[in-house]
């Protein structure tokens, strides 16, 4: 039976509906993950490095589609529990144009910005040919990964999380294939890895746009259109939050590869780097539940069903905190088997990332929670909380932690930092919830 945003939700029914956008998270996140496994072993730590170095550029430049797709599904979802279909529609196709020509103009600003921006944070020599190298051809495809994170959340705004998660596993698949072939059989290297990655985007984003194009049986459809000064405005706003959270994570992102080049040299950033790819699969799982289950609770806001909103939120936070003691439990568990994966080829490297991810992985406990305050806050259609509790989660209190806890604790005050980042964020999390309670009515 199909299950509709206006149902009321079990455990069962919601890890039904949210499954699907918790594995096409993780599958947009294996992007990076599958380049780094084969580049590591196939082009060495050097050519991992540069990546690992770049990556966060590109993902300020992609996360405006999250940040779209958040704030405007938000409204969307909101429109549609108010059974106003038809602006549904319009809002719908009003904010995938927006996010179309946002990924244009970023794309053409990052050919002019990206090998500046690595010669200024301390790329130099092979590592800043290596890293221009890829971004350049990963560049290529930007606006459709804009797109694919915006079509992620209205997949799923649509009654059509099944759907959303097909695309995206044939954009994976499809990224994996042509990274065995490209890098391991054809040896393209650094520039194989790009164009693999990049064709799996087009594929992720350009898809999506044929279906809502076409007459189909989900609750939006792309089509006709008029600028809405103010619900741009308010998307905007609204996915503020989630556009601070990419953005400063990526920043926190760079300020970590600084800092491991100044206390571990190259061998630093590439394990923190590894650590990433796994933090990507298990943050795919927390991002893709609160993505799945934002269009709903947007819905029982905009229908006044305050007795579905406290349930909402009473079974998400159950099902965060329970999947984050689980992902500690496993990272601790796969440690030596994925630093086996990644860098059992190099002894120091391997046993650096070994004792890093132990460290690293407490993160996982907090994780799932402090993810989930911002998301819920935007489909609340307050961007004002959401933004903050990202900007203090996600780039606030990691600044903070690694700039100060190294000066404890040396290199492994680097691996603690997102630990006692994601522990704080979790802690205001609470503090908000708690404090919203009586004007949102969910508890």
């Amino acid at each position: 039976m199909r299950i509709q945003l206006s149902d009321h939700f079990t455990y069962g029914k919601l890890l039904r509906f949210t499954f699907p956008s918790m594995v096409t998270s993780v599958f947009i996140s294996l992007y990076g993950v599958v380049d780094g496994l084969f580049i590591t072993n196939f082009s060495g730590k050097s050519a991992l490095a540069a990546i690992n170095f770049v990556y966060p550029i590109l993902n300020i430049l992609s996360i405006f589609g999250y940040m779209v797709g958040a704030g405007g599904s938000a409204l969307v979802a909101k429109s549609l529990g108010e059974k106003k279909s038809e602006k549904s529609n319009e809002l719908f196709s009003l904010f995938v144009y927006l996010c179309t020509a946002l990924g244009v103009a970023l794309t053409i600003a990052g050919f002019f910005v990206l090998k500046p921006m690595l010669s200024l944070l301390g790329a130099e020599g092979q590592l800043l040919d290596q890293a221009v190298e890829y971004g350049y051809i990963v560049l290529v495809s930007l606006t459709f990964w804009n797109l694919q994170y915006l079509f992620q959340i209205f997949f799923v705004t649509a009654e059509k999380p099944k759907l959303g998660l097909y695309v995206t596993l044939l954009a994976g698949v499809s990224n994996m294939v042509l990274d065995a072939l490209f890098i391991a059989v054809f040896k393209w290297g650094l520039a194989g890895a790009a164009a693999a990655t990049a064709i799996g985007q087009i594929i992720g984003g350009g898809l999506p746009l044929i279906y809502f194009f076409r007459k189909n049986d989900s609750l939006l459809r792309l089509g006709k259109t008029r600028f809405d000064g103010k619900a741009t405005l308010k998307g905007v706003t609204n996915g503020m939050g989630e556009l601070l959270s990419g953005i400063s994570s990526s920043l926190v992102g760079i300020l970590y590869n600084s800092q491991l080049l100044r206390y571990a040299g190259e061998d630093g950033v590439a394990a923190y780097g590894i650590m990433m790819y796994v933090s990507m699969i298990f943050n795919g799982i927390s991002l893709g539940y609160v993505s799945g289950s934002a269009p709903i609770i947007a819905y029982h806001y905009g229908a006044s069903d305050y007795g579905e909103l406290k349930n909402l939120l009473k079974k998400g936070v159950i099902l965060l905190i329970s999947s984050s003691a689980a992902m500690y439990v496993f990272s601790i568990l796969l440690s030596v088997p994925l630093s086996q994966l990644f860098a059992g080829y190099d002894a120091a490297l391997y046993n650096m990332t070994l004792h890093g991810f132990r460290i690293f992985s407490i993160n996982f406990l907090f994780m799932g929670l402090a993810f989930f305050g911002s998301s819920f806050f935007t489909a609340l259609n307050n961007g004002l909380i959401a933004a903050i509790l990202s900007f203090l989660r996600t780039f606030v209190f990691q600044v903070a932690a690694v700039l100060l806890l190294p000066l404890l604790w040396d290199i492994d005050g680097i691996w603690y930092s997102a630990a006692a980042a994601q522990c704080l964020a979790m802690i205001c999390t609470v503090i908000f919830l708690v404090a919203m309670r009586k004007k949102y009515h969910y508890a």
